[in-house]
Order: C-alpha cells, then sequence, then structure tokens
C-alpha cells in the first residue's frame, strides 16, 4: 500500500512528459505552415502587382479578395497602383484607388502614380490622382513635382490640370535650380506647345525671374535660343 503513491506519481509523470513531448512535435508542423503562407502571401502579392500592370480587373478584384496587400511592393519598389500607371490602365488604376491603394507610395526611382502620370502626360491618371488627394509636394528623383517635367515635355492638358486643379506650387525649383517655367524655356523647341505652357505659367502665377544656379534668367535663355515668341511672352511678364 505504501508503494501505491509513487508508482501513481511516476504513471502520471509520464503521462505528462509524453504529453509535452506530443505538444512540442504539434507546434512544429505549424510553424511550417506559418512560414509556407508567408510565402504564399508574397506569391500572391506579385501575382497582384503583374495583374495590375496588365490591367486585369476581374483577377486584381479576385487577388484583393484572396488576401493580396494592396500596398506591397516587388524588388523595385513598384505597388499594384503604380504598376497599373506604368501601362496606362486607367480603370485599374481606379479600382485599386477605390480599394484603398496608397498613390502617393514611391518605388525606387522616387516615382509615384502622380508623378510618374505627369511626366508621360497621362491625363486621366493624373485627374484620377488628383480626385484622390495626391500629395503634390512630393518630388522624383530630380527634385521637382509633377509640373516640371510636364512642362518640360509639352504635356500642356497635364500642365493646365496641375495648375487649376491642384495646389501645385507653379514656382517650385528642383535639384538643378529650374523652375516649371525655366524648363519649359531651356528643355523645349520653343514650339506652340511649350509656348501655351508658358502663357498657363505665367497666367497661374509664375515667377518670370526666377534664375537658374548660373544667374541666367529664363528671358535670358529664350534669347540665347532664339525663341522669339517666348521672349514676346516673357517681356510681356515684365521678365
Amino acid at each position: 500500500m505504501n508503494g501505491m503513491p509513487l508508482r501513481f506519481f511516476l504513471v502520471l509523470l509520464s503521462v505528462i512528459l509524453l504529453s509535452m513531448v506530443g505538444c512540442e512535435n504539434n507546434h512544429a508542423p505549424n510553424a511550417d505552415n506559418k512560414q509556407m503562407n508567408s510565402k504564399e502571401e508574397s506569391a500572391l502579392n506579385q501575382e497582384l502587382i503583374q495583374a495590375a500592370e496588365r490591367g486585369e480587373k476581374a483577377k486584381v478584384k479576385q487577388l484583393l479578395h484572396e488576401g493580396a496587400s494592396i500596398n506591397a511592393t516587388d524588388d523595385q519598389g513598384t505597388t499594384a497602383v503604380l504598376a497599373a500607371t506604368y501601362s496606362n490602365e486607367v480603370e485599374t488604376v481606379r479600382l485599386l484607388i477605390e480599394k484603398g491603394a496608397d498613390i502617393n507610395k514611391q518605388d525606387n526611382r522616387l516615382d509615384n502614380v502622380l508623378l510618374y502620370a505627369g511626366a508621360e502626360g497621362l491625363l486621366d491618371i493624373v485627374k484620377l490622382a488628383l480626385e484622390a488627394n495626391a500629395d503634390t509636394s512630393l518630388t522624383n528623383r530630380f527634385g521637382g513635382t509633377a509640373l516640371i517635367p510636364a512642362a518640360e515635355r509639352g504635356h500642356v492638358d497635364v500642365v493646365k490640370e496641375l495648375l487649376t486643379n491642384s495646389d501645385t506650387d507653379v514656382n517650385h525649383i528642383n535639384n538643378l535650380h529650374w523652375t516649371a517655367l525655366m524648363e519649359a524655356v531651356v528643355l523645349s523647341d520653343g514650339g506652340k506647345a511649350h509656348q501655351e505652357i508658358i502663357q498657363l505659367l505665367i497666367k497661374y502665377g509664375a515667377d518670370v525671374t526666377i534664375a537658374d544656379k548660373d544667374g541666367v534668367t529664363p528671358l535670358e535663355h529664350a534669347k540665347n535660343k532664339g525663341f522669339h515668341n517666348i521672349v514676346k511672352l516673357l517681356e510681356a511678364a515684365e521678365a
């Protein structure tokens, strides 16, 4: 009788030890499952970015429903909404914005939806970005806002949209110490598109006296390049 409690204790201890071993064995597969799920999530995110780039709206919706992260990035820092912007997939951009995509997020080259669309003249996407309250103060890798490359490249409609429907700083100066007005003179052919852009910039408050880092003004550059019509515009603005 005196031995019974000891045997009972030993049996109980054995049961406890076996239970602990069983728990440890059960935990290992769970960890593996978590790791596998993480890999699956990553694959799902990359599939979302690729589908957005191709403009596959139905696939984008499906992947979001399956748990893809809307603001996940690829190895270039590209989100789904930015990938769709690169391909000018307007309706996919619209869908992703409606689903809550971060349009201000910048990739490794410092592009985002508004900056890229502005530079490339993608007016419909520029409008979508502005309607979604895009941050117009964010700058590209050259330190310029969306307005500056749009002015340089002759995207009249984009320049007009930015000036009339956003709080874009018309006199923002980039890393080269150039404003949108300066780029519209220095990096243009002086043609009708750039003349119209310069008129718009002046109308919306461009300071025609802001010089480059060497102290050369837009008017002096225009004279040096023989842009007679632009010279007239600048002189009329009291440059």
